[in-house]
């Protein structure tokens, strides 16, 4: 055993967006002392300055502490997760890493949807979960009311719930001791051979990939050489090291250690994360069969598509090489090349949420100035062909096969999980009706909160149902959906025609029943977010040969009659037909310009 794996204690905090759970760990590091005063700051985890300006973790973030009680010195080893919805998997690859969870309410708004997620994530690992209540400052935090929420939730006991502040300190020397006496130190035999696994990877340009283990069993020192079981790939270790929160080198990673091991890898996908590391020195008769692939968690598979394009006709090689580093750094983007008649060479990506989308164009722009035009998200459809009984996978309304050629279309169902004021049921129910969704159950959390479940079209939440669920609470809903299968359902390709031509990346995949409002929606968008021509421009939506909608954006008028003084009337005439028939002739050889901000607007409900 490890001499100091008893002293060991590894736990991440989960809980719902904005519970507070960066400022926590900035308590955290400022009472174990890890960071001087000089260097603190707010949110001190959040790297991103994106994750600074919203107020949100994106990414998870290790750190090491050290905390003295009763003249023993333990290591304490946190990860800070994110909380929205769209990074739920970020918190899933956590928990596989620690023993105990640090279980976050906020006590001005209770438990939460994605809270109820995260704890879900947590007890399937099996861990030991600390509730603690944050905000206790709040002028209107209720304790003793979230309190009562959380014993119905756990079943604890009154006394077992922690009140802290992460703003003022408060209660945070009595969440290390209970850190310290409820959650067990790591098991694992330092004699065994190494089994490491990674949760987490980053990529530097210097020491290659970065990958973030958790060491369940053995060790690895400077002079290791390694081996991927998933993988098979293989380098020499380049450097070790702990996290506090700065990259601390050391000469040994032990049993029950988390920290980082720089590979020398140029590549994530040779060092992917749920992998588990050796050691090369362990292979008997060259396989690795005697030794144990760790338990780690399903690869992450994205929700949602849309394509990036870049503004500029030379581009491509620049927005290629800028999703490549993003790629390094964010295991969940998925990319690929693709072209368009219209857009020109471009890539399809895989997203978790638009949130996830919005954070990747953003930091396309701030880091490597790359400006791209989106096409509209949709999710992966599955399409049965007539005759053949064969099944494609669909990515984008594009892929589309000929309708007469389509036996059934089966789209992606979501599993919806709302929390609310029991005042604003009625504005939910509301909003359900507005898309494809079918009620299933309520259930009072208390007199003044409900929980209610939906089954909806997972397209229909993944796009601005969050904001609009916000709007129609005030701010007081939370949601959270995991996805339950394929379901067949009526939909048809819309494609909207600018001036007679289409437009391949406003192209849908809608329900048939909505398709007439969806285009009448969708033309009247365009119209006040194009800009006017010198000639006239029909904006129509069609299925298939059958317009469905049209708007027309009126041409500028010039007054080219300014500058005749006197003189007979045909003067006027002539010069008024000359500029008719130069728009008409503009209008079939003229192209419509469409700023790269319409593509994004037409996406907002």
């Amino acid at each position: 055993m490890n001499e100091n794996q008893e002293n060991i204690r590894n736990f991440c905090i989960i809980a719902h967006i904005d519970h507070g759970k960066s400022t926590l760990s900035d308590r955290l590091l400022e009472v174990t002392q890890t960071v001087e005063d000089r260097k603190m700051k707010a949110q001190l985890l959040d790297q991103m300055d994106l994750e600074r300006e919203r107020g949100i973790t994106i990414k998870m973030q290790p750190v090491q502490m050290q905390y003295k009680l009763d003249n023993t010195e333990y290591t304490l080893n946190l990860i800070d997760t994110p909380g929205h919805v769209d990074f739920a998997y970020e918190v899933s690859r956590s928990l596989a890493a620690v023993e105990g969870a640090v279980l976050l309410v906020d006590a001005s708004q209770g438990i939460q949807a994605q809270t109820l997620t995260n704890l879900y994530f947590a007890l399937e690992q099996d861990l030991e979960i600390i509730p603690v209540i944050n905000k206790i400052d709040l002028p209107n935090a209720e304790p003793e009311k979230v309190k009562r929420e959380i014993v119905h939730l756990l079943g604890c006991e009154m006394e077992d719930i922690l009140a802290v502040s992460g703003k003022t300190g408060e209660g945070v020397n009595e969440l290390l001791k209970e850190i310290i006496n409820k959650i067990p130190a790591p098991s694992g035999d330092n004699t065994k051979p190494l089994r490491a696994l990674i949760f987490d990877s980053v990529y530097d340009s210097y020491k290659g990939v970065l990958a973030y283990v958790r060491v369940v069993d053995g060790e690895v020192t400077k002079r290791d050489h390694l081996h991927m079981l998933v993988t098979a790939g293989e380098s020499n270790v380049v450097e070790l090291g702990h996290f506090r929160p700065a990259y601390e080198s050391c000469d040994k990673l032990s049993t029950g250690d988390i920290g980082y091991i720089a590979t020398g890898f140029k590549s994530v996908r040779e060092c992917k994360v749920g992998d588990t590391v050796t050691l090369k020195s362990e292979a008997k008769d060259k396989s690795f069969k005697h030794i144990e692939i760790l338990p780690g968690y399903k690869e992450v598979q994205p929700v949602m598509y849309a394509s990036f394009y870049p503004q500029d006709g030379d581009g491509y090689d620049t927005m290629r090489d800028a999703m490549e580093k993003l790629s390094l750094n964010d295991s969940s983007l998925h990319f690929e090349p693709e072209s368009n008649v219209a857009l020109g060479r471009g890539f399809r990506c895989g997203f978790l949420g638009l949130l996830h989308l919005e954070i990747i164009q953003e930091r396309l722009v701030r880091e490597f100035g790359v400006s791209a035009t989106i096409t509209t998200p949709s999710v992966v459809y599955k399409v049965t062909k007539k005759n053949t009984n064969e099944s494609v996978e669909v990515y984008s309304p594009l892929q589309l096969p000929e309708p007469s050629t389509i036996e059934r279309i089966e789209e992606p169902y979501a599993k919806v999980e709302i929390i609310t004021p029991s005042k604003f049921v009625g504005n939910v129910m509301e909003l359900m009706n507005t898309i494809r969704s079918t009620y299933k159950n309520t259930d009072y959390m208390d007199e003044t909160r409900v929980q209610l479940a939906f089954e909806t079209p997972l397209m229909d939440v993944l796009v601005d149902f969050h904001d609009q669920l916000k709007s129609v609470t005030s701010g007081y809903a939370s949601m959270s959906y995991e996805q339950i299968g394929y379901r067949a359902s009526d939909l048809v390709r819309m494609d909207i025609l600018l001036a007679g031509d289409p437009v391949d990346a406003f192209s849908r995949i809608v329900p048939r029943k909505w398709a007439v409002k969806e285009g009448k929606t969708m033309v009247t968008k365009l119209k006040n977010v194009l800009s006017r021509q010198n000639f006239a421009i029909a904006i129509q939506a069609a299925i298939g040969g059958k317009i469905i909608a049209r708007e027309t954006l009126s041409a500028y008028r010039k007054d080219v009659t300014a500058g005749l003084y006197g003189g007979d009337i045909t003067r006027k005439r002539k010069l008024l037909e000359k500029q008719k028939k130069g728009k008409k002739r503009m209008a079939h050889t003229g192209k419509v310009d469409i700023p790269p901000e319409a593509f994004v607007k037409v996406l907002r409900k």
